[in-house]
């Protein structure tokens, strides 16, 4: 008797642990299969918006290297941008990637190469090798001008830029004043310096502002960087946050400069080179020096973007945002759907300015900038802090207004200040006068250069 009960029970609870495991597993797959369905829609809405194609550095997923763990799904800073399709990942927001590269290094098989342009929209940038260095023997190039973005991979590169720069400067008999000069005190550029100072090589850091370079331009309080990178000499930067406001960078690395002498000479631009010698002769708004090696870190941030409309050049028009209190009881329009325009009109919509704030987004959505941003001025629209006009171009730029294009009929708004960010272009014309050549990236890995 004892035996046949202790039988029912033993049934009883494998029977009970089929059903679980049966209901989880089900769970799972019905989770899953809702997730991936999802994902189809959202790649859909990207082809349909003509936004499929990412317009920077992305990662380009190998189908056939590609098992499925979803690891790469998983780790992106910047939401869900890569997702499961048909149990392979797919990038199915690719306006939104910046390349942060964390889905290639959390890929197991290898899958995952981060790439420029696609096999249909080229993407143009300076022809590099695998240390940054250009078809001109001893001049670099690294960060933005480079055509890759982000705090933690440019200081990656202005280390293995610098390193490669110096590592065989005393085989050389050039009498130059320095063994480098680099051009822009961002992240890229100091990273340049302080691997300069471990390597005890002479050195030059110029930037036509301040410390921080496109960082010091960021609007007030901007969050600049989530993920932390390591400094030469100074190993991985540490704060007591995840989240780094430009403030709280411009104090680290002013910190940074004052402990491993560090210096900056700032205010002044960098107007061209010549090669005389072995070796370069830079000339400034300061004056000229000669340099063995010379490090371009200055970014892209100088030449924005611009509309090609006539009154363009009235003051009313800028390209960056330093300090929203500057604008208050005003008629503001913004133009620009990605990460810097939506945060642009957060900022200027904030209720203390009492300004009127117009975001205009030439697309159908909200496609180019991250989740977080999405929500925020999504949310602002529904309190009747901004207003959001999407499929819209503005035609004409006068003093006290602009013609807008909305869903393919003009019209009239007040307007006193017009913010535009449409992205930055790189000073294609000027680095070819000192000799730099371009190629055109169809979906390809930096490669060495020819």
């Amino acid at each position: 008797m004892l035996l046949k009960v202790l039988q029912f029970f033993a049934d009883y609870f494998l029977l009970i642990a089929i059903l679980l495991f049966g209901g989880i597993s089900y769970w799972g797959i019905t989770q899953t299969s809702r997730r991936q369905k999802q994902a189809r829609k959202i790649l859909d809405k990207a082809i349909q918006t003509n936004s499929h194609e990412p317009i920077s550095l992305h990662p380009q997923i190998d189908p056939v290297k590609c098992a499925g763990c979803g690891a790469c799904t998983r780790v992106c800073p910047e939401g869900d941008i890569l997702q499961m399709v048909h149990h392979k990942a797919v990038l199915v927001s690719p306006g939104k990637c910046v390349g942060h590269g964390e889905c290639e290094v959390a890929c197991p098989f290898g899958a995952i190469e981060l790439v420029f342009g696609t096999r249909t929209r080229g993407q143009e940038i300076p022809r590099l090798n695998t240390n940054y260095e250009t078809n001109v023997p001893g001049l670099y190039i690294v960060g933005e001008l480079g055509g890759m973005g982000l705090i933690r991979n440019a200081v990656k590169q202005g280390n293995l830029a610098a390193t490669h720069a110096l590592k065989a400067r005393r085989e050389q008999t050039s009498k130059a004043q320095y063994d480098v000069l680099i051009v822009g005190a961002g992240p890229a550029g100091l990273a340049s310096a302080l691997t300069a100072i471990s390597m005890k090589a002479k050195y030059l850091v110029i930037d036509q502002n301040t410390l921080g370079g496109t960082v010091a331009n960021f609007p007030r309080q901007k969050v600049v960087m989530s993920y932390p990178a390591e400094l030469p000499i100074v190993g991985q930067m540490k704060f007591s946050k995840n989240k780094i406001s430009k403030e709280d960078l411009l104090d680290y690395w002013s910190d940074v400069c004052q402990k491993t002498g560090l210096k900056i000479s700032e205010r002044e631009k960098f107007e061209g080179l010549t090669q005389q010698s072995g070796m370069f002769v830079v000339k400034t708004s300061k004056g000229s020096y000669t340099a063995r090696k010379v490090i371009l870190a200055m970014g892209v941030r100088g030449t924005p973007r611009r509309l090609g409309l006539k009154n363009e050049d009235l003051p009313k028009v800028t390209y960056n945002l330093l300090d929203p209190e500057q604008y208050q009881n005003c008629n503001v329009a913004v133009i620009g759907g990605g990460n810097a325009g939506v945060e642009a009109a957060q900022y200027l919509s904030k209720s203390k300015y009492g300004n009127k704030v117009t975001l205009l987004i030439h697309g159908a959505t909200l496609d180019r900038c991250n989740d977080e941003n999405r929500e925020k001025i999504e949310e602002r629209q529904r309190m009747g802090k901004v207003e959001i006009c999407y499929n819209s171009q503005v035609t004409e730029i006068h003093k006290d207004r602009l013609v807008v294009k909305k869903e393919g009929q003009p019209t009239q708004i007040k307007n006193d200040f017009l913010f535009v960010f449409i992205g930055a272009e790189v000073p294609q014309a000027f680095l070819s006068s000192l000799g730099v050549k371009f190629e055109k990236k169809f979906g390809e890995a930096l490669k060495s250069g020819s």
